[in-house]
């Protein structure tokens, strides 16, 4: 693990793998209350013949700072990480607020993104008139128990529960003021009506089970594209976490895409 301190924050990171490889370096980018060991088990697979950069993003894992109150701010720290490490051009791959983050990269900086890779992750929060008041009210529960509920829901059905305690025990570690800035943040993400200015082969996984954001929003980003690939496996929201080879395959395919 090393460090890099920008604005006020720093972030632990890692970067593994060969520089002199031909193969673009991947850039993960995990989800909301998680951390970088989210993509262990990619890592693992791609970074003897790949370069990998994964980093904890600020306020999560081991990384200090101050929630980010914008997706946009999450991708200045990304770009910022890149910048400090040399990497031009590289491919995101982002779960779920990654995944956001990755298409604020792409939208934002798109002559340095190869491909694009989103793994449970929409391009604008959409929410039933239902589930609009349950998620405003579950925010007024003491902070573990929201915190408990929004983890739980994220795995598909059968996951062992040790592994879903585990999940929330982490996911509650990070500080409230983070994760609640940055639920707002992704409350506010909406970038769905700019799906077509992104140009590049794009690979949209997610989970058949995910209730936490739907895999209909996932379509409904899709259709935008100019050139998306769509996965859906037999898991929730956690694909990660829940089916890790599977995510591993699916992607290795993609980037074996002439």
């Amino acid at each position: 693990m090393a460090r890099f301190t920008v604005d006020g924050a720093e972030l632990a990171y890692d970067d593994e793998g060969p520089r002199d490889s031909a193969s673009t370096p991947l850039v993960l980018i995990h989800g909301w209350t998680a951390d970088r060991h989210r993509w262990d088990h990619q890592t693992a697979h791609f970074s003897p013949h790949r370069r990998v950069i994964r980093l904890d993003l600020r306020g999560h894992g081991e990384s200090t700072g101050a929630g980010a109150p914008t997706i946009d701010a999450l991708a200045r720290d990304v770009v910022a990480l890149l910048d400090h490490l040399g990497v031009d051009r590289f491919i995101p791959v982002g779960h779920s607020m990654g995944g956001m983050t990755a298409q604020t990269l792409a939208l934002t900086h798109p002559g340095r993104v190869e491909r694009l890779v989103l793994v449970n992750s929409i391009g604008r929060m959409t929410y039933s008139r239902a589930r609009g008041l349950l998620m405003a009210a579950s925010t007024l529960v003491p902070f573990k128990l929201f915190v408990a509920a929004n983890i739980r829901r994220a795995f598909g059905p059968g996951h062992p529960r040790d592994e879903v305690e585990k999940c929330i025990r982490a996911s509650a570690s990070t500080p409230r003021e983070v994760v609640m800035t940055l639920y707002a943040a992704m409350r506010a993400f909406d970038v769905l009506d700019r799906a077509g200015e992104i140009r590049v082969p794009t690979l949209m996984v997610h989970g058949y089970h995910d209730v936490q954001l739907p895999v209909r929003q996932m379509l409904r980003l899709a259709t935008g594209y100019q050139d998306a690939e769509i996965r859906v496996l037999d898991a929730g929201h956690e694909l990660p976490l829940e089916r890790p080879e599977g995510l591993t395959a699916v992607l290795d395919r993609f980037l074996a895409r002439p």
